[in-house]
This record gives C-alpha cells, sequence and structure tokens, in this order.
C-alpha cells in the first residue's frame, strides 16, 4: 500500500494541473492576451505560494517543536502539506516541459529537481518534516516574486503598487528566504554525523543551488528596480531629452527571459 503522503503528493498533482486546464478555459484579462501561458502559469504558483508559505508561517508559529526537532517533531498535517508542495512542483515541472522549450527553463527544471527531491524524502520516509515546513517559508518571497512578475506582464512598472512589491520581494528575500537557508545549513552541518550521509549530501546540494540562485536573484530585482529606477541628471553637454525609463525586464515580459530565474 502507498505511503498516505505519495496519495496526497498525487492528489495534489492531478488538482494543480486541473487548475492548470480550468485557467485555460476561463476569459483571459485583456492584459494578459499576449502570453496566457504566463499568466496562467503565474496565477497558479500564486495559489501555491500563498497556501504553503502561510501553512509553513502559522504551522512553525503553533508547533515550535517542528524547529527544535527538525526530524521527528511534528503533526501529521505538517506532512500533508509538504507532500501537497510536492504535488505542486511535479504540475508545474511538466506544466515547463510541455509548454517551454528546455533552453529557456533547465533553471528551473533543475530547481524543481532538487526540491522535490529534498521534500520527497519527507514526504516517503516520514521524518525531516519539521526541515521541510522551514524551507516552506522560502514560499513566502516567491508569492512577492510572482505577483512582481504579473505587474509586469500587466505593464504596471512603474507604479506604486510595482514599487511597494519590489521592496516587499527583497524584505521577504533576506527574510524569508535567506534567513532560512542559512538556518538549514547550519543545523545540517551541525547534525551531519546524525544525518545519513547521502541525505546530507543531497541537502547540501539543495541549498548551495537555492542559496546560489535567491542571491542572483536578489541582486537582479535590485538594480533593476531600485538602481535604475532612480532618476539621474542629465549630462553637462548633452542635449536633455524626454522619454520613459527603460527597463531590463520591458518588451514581451516572459518568466525565463534570462538564466537562472528563480520561482519555488
Amino acid at each position: 500500500m502507498a505511503p498516505p503522503g505519495l496519495l496526497v503528493a498525487g492528489a495534489s498533482f492531478l488538482a494543480f494541473r486541473g487548475l492548470h486546464w480550468s485557467l485555460w478555459r476561463l476569459p483571459t484579462p485583456e492584459w494578459a492576451a499576449r502570453d496566457r501561458w504566463q499568466w496562467r502559469n503565474l496565477c497558479v504558483s500564486l495559489a501555491h505560494s500563498l497556501l504553503s508559505g502561510a501553512g509553513a508561517l502559522l504551522g512553525l508559529s503553533l508547533c515550535p517543536q517542528m524547529a527544535a526537532d527538525p526530524i521527528h517533531g511534528h503533526p501529521r498535517w505538517a506532512l500533508v502539506l509538504v507532500a501537497v508542495s510536492v504535488g505542486y512542483f511535479l504540475a508545474d515541472g511538466a506544466d515547463l516541459l510541455w509548454n517551454q522549450t528546455l533552453g529557456k527553463t533547465w533553471d528551473l527544471l533543475c530547481h524543481h529537481l532538487v526540491v522535490v527531491s529534498c521534500l520527497s524524502t519527507a514526504v516517503l520516509s516520514g521524518h525531516y518534516v519539521g526541515f521541510s515546513m522551514v524551507s516552506l517559508l522560502l514560499e513566502l518571497n516567491s508569492a512577492c516574486l510572482h505577483l512582481r512578475k504579473l505587474l509586469l506582464l500587466s505593464r504596471q512598472a512603474p507604479s506604486l503598487a510595482f514599487s511597494v512589491t519590489s521592496w516587499a520581494s527583497l524584505a521577504t528575500l533576506a527574510l524569508f528566504r535567506l534567513v532560512p537557508l542559512a538556518w538549514m545549513s547550519l543545523w545540517l552541518f551541525r547534525q551531519r554525523h546524525q544525518v545519513p550521509l547521502a541525505l546530507v549530501t543531497l541537502g547540501g546540494i539543495g541549498l548551495v543551488t537555492v542559496g546560489v540562485m535567491s542571491i542572483i536573484l536578489g541582486i537582479r530585482i535590485l538594480v533593476n528596480d531600485v538602481v535604475r529606477s532612480r532618476p539621474h541628471p542629465p549630462s553637462p553637454g548633452h542635449e536633455k531629452t524626454r522619454g520613459t525609463r527603460t527597463r531590463r525586464d520591458d518588451g514581451p515580459v516572459t518568466r525565463y527571459n534570462s538564466t537562472l530565474s528563480l520561482k519555488d
């Protein structure tokens, strides 16, 4: 008989694929008509990030023993939340493979593969659920990143809403992405003699992969949304011209227009 967590992951995969399918059949906003797939995919990803990120934050607040004992200390519903996330990442990976070329999505597919491998360890074994719940805090930052992309898609940049979202993305990247990654890295290093070598290796690869992508992402947002958005005085001897600021994110807004774009 299949482990309960595996059944939940399978049901989650079908549910998120069903949500993808349903959004195809809903009226598309006029501003998203030029890229229906990206709008649909971002909406599904935003729904997962809000669900898993808020669930992880609430769960760790109500059950701090999951952080005190990341291997064994967890309620049953925490395993369900982790399994739901496994199903989502599998569904999103299938959506990427079906609708995008490998050259545009290889970084996200590698990210998804690492994340699924790590979370599946908790789902199949029933251990390390607390550790996985801490990792789901990263989805709080992902929610801001998805909202930022939706604002870019709707050409709401520059605007007050976009500025607020950009700063929220940077703040949550530090608080709910880099801090949990540092905590997990320190815990894994301290427990390296108690955790099987294969899991230490898998966890280390996952933490390094997501950590590097997160730092690069933060630098890109800081440069594109903050540094380049500041008005610059005209240089002496040059004719003053009018025009709108050119953004690196302008043009047809694609979710994967550069290497190492990150979406959890």
